[in-house]
């Protein structure tokens, strides 16, 4: 018996049992499927690309929707000691001021911006900025690169003279403008959730972090969440909970396990043939996920990170990382930002551009024919296309059925059209000129509207930002309240981005944790009340 099971040590979770392990008198268990993080590639910044294509992710594949032009796809989460923080591109940005006004005009009350800000900047310790939006000393080292490629500079002047303005903070509240993004790392290394919030855990005797152990299910008696069963060494077990359990398994895991422990639509639940123990309608829906795609660039001589993986290049960079800790493998690879309008008519910014100094580096993508290239992501951040999380069977070891349904909403596309023009208007300003021969994707040019359409459904991808299908509200819908916990069941809640009433305008790993502080601070604030 403990006091707090924790399921999913990614963001959420890592976040979820350091804070709650603070309390010396309160035994706190993360369950982990994967692996710790003890891959040398995870702490490096320059070499996320290779944790994005290893064995530290779960995949699953897509199930198109009813309109099938897009080609076939996997959804990825990490499967790894910090989840996605451990293998994403370590970009920080939090989202706009308004994403969360709306989650509380959506029926979250306490979830506004002036509510979760407090959150951010307790997590924060930003070795540049400490202001009304920014924080110092807390677990999550932010940063300013300490490496930045001359091409990305060269591109952030083209995106000026294509009429964005430069815009020095992305979490000022203001995201329209193109920079340089801030990062989640510290002295040269990445900054994870398990970096931040478990090592320094770790000695504590109260907390245990059991990697490489999956939970199969949630033990529900009489209206109560009572523990986990789960599987170590190939033989399953149950450990209880005396206070709560917290699911952190992420967008698509957090509401698999709710549907295999029987919590969800009892409808689906019958069909799958699984008891139902708790009728949520609200499980698996509202999925959303940000799509992106790319423009790739020839260049003119090696004036990017392609130099790189010449033997030479690489004894000279990891040479300076050893002797002065910088360098390009301080680089997370994704340097340079931009947020801007595709539909004009909506009041905030809808396009996420990440501009990579290299070629290949994206899963799928491969490399132009000289070896030296460009990548220009551009994603949708506000779309309108929903899709659900189901199950194929009782079966634990079966994957789930993902159909987030991209671009089925067709103002979706509408607004990957005008980003697409804008990626090829940006690289043909002059400061790009000198390093910049010629386009390799797309292959043929983008004449008509349909050419881009045809292009976008060619080439258009999940940005791997899954949320909302364990979202939070009052209504009949929704799974969770405004303390996370699930709608009619005690002793449950769920923390992560599957709570998230609508997907925010940006890059997902800092929401993540700020929902994991807050989910501690209410957790916190119960127990406080339960010793009173």
């Amino acid at each position: 018996m403990v006091d707090y099971i924790v399921v999913g040590g990614g963001s959420a979770g890592c976040t979820i049992a350091g804070r709650l392990s603070e309390d010396g008198d309160s035994k706190v268990v993360l369950f982990e499927t994967g692996p710790a993080d003890t891959n040398p590639y995870i702490h490096l910044p320059v070499a996320y690309y290779k944790t994005a294509k290893g064995p530290l992710l779960n995949r699953f594949t897509i199930t198109p929707g009813p309109d099938n032009r897009l080609k076939e796809m996997t959804m990825v989460q990490g499967q790894v000691l910090g989840g996605g923080s451990s293998v994403n591109g370590m970009v920080y940005i939090r989202g706009c001021p308004e994403d969360y006004n709306c989650w509380e005009a959506l029926g979250c009350p306490g979830w506004g911006y002036k509510d979760v800000l407090p959150f951010f900047k307790y997590a924060e310790d930003n070795t540049k900025f400490s202001n009304d939006v920014h924080g110092v000393g807390g677990p999550l080292g932010v940063s300013d690169q300490l490496h930045t490629s001359q091409l990305t500079m060269a591109w952030l002047q083209a995106c000026q003279e294509a009429g964005l303005p430069f815009n020095p903070d992305f979490n000022s509240g203001t995201q329209a403008g193109c920079g340089l993004y801030q990062v989640t790392v510290k002295n040269g290394k990445r900054c994870s959730a398990a970096t931040a919030y478990l090592k320094p855990a770790r000695q504590r005797a109260n907390l245990s972090v059991r990697t490489g152990q999956r939970v199969l299910r949630i033990i529900v008696e009489a209206g109560r969440a009572m523990g986990v069963e789960y599987v170590e060494k190939g033989r399953t077990k149950t450990l209880r909970a005396e206070r709560e359990v917290i699911i952190c398994s992420g967008a698509i895991g957090s509401p698999r396990l709710l549907l295999l422990s029987g919590i969800g639509p009892a409808a689906h639940l019958r069909e799958v043939e699984i008891p139902v123990v708790h009728d949520l309608p609200g499980v698996g829906q509202n999925l959303q996920d940000h799509v992106d795609m790319f423009l790739t660039h020839e260049l003119t001589g090696p004036y990017s990170y392609d130099k790189y993986k010449k033997l030479r290049w690489q004894a000279a960079a990891a040479l300076q990382y050893a002797l002065f800790g910088n360098g390009p493998i301080t680089s997370n690879v994704c340097e340079g930002g931009a947020f801007w309008w595709g539909d004009k008519s909506d009041p905030l910014p809808d396009l996420q551009f990440h501009f990579l100094p290299g070629a290949g580096i994206e899963i799928g993508l491969d490399t132009v024919p000289s070896g030296n290239g460009s990548t220009l992501n551009i994603c949708h951040t506000r779309p309108r296309s929903r899709g659900t999380v189901a199950l194929r069977s009782a079966n634990p070891d079966i994957p789930p059925v993902v159909a987030p349904n991209y671009l089925s909403d067709p103002h979706d596309l509408g607004v990957f059209v005008e980003g697409v023009k804008l990626g090829e208007e940006i690289m043909r300003q002059k400061s790009l000129q000198k390093y910049v021969d010629r386009i390799f994707l797309p292959r043929e040019p983008l004449k008509t509207r349909q050419d881009y359409e045809n292009f976008i459904w060619a080439n258009a991808q999940g940005a791997l930002h899954p949320s909302g299908a364990c979202r939070m509200g009052s209504d009949e819908m929704a799974v969770v309240d405004t303390s996370l916990r699930v709608h009619g069941l005690d002793g449950l809640r769920i923390a992560d981005t599957s709570i998230m009433p609508k997907l925010i305008s940006g890059n997902t790993n800092a929401p993540a944790i700020m929902i994991g502080e807050r989910a501690a601070y209410f957790i916190k604030g119960n127990k406080a009340a339960l010793a009173a």
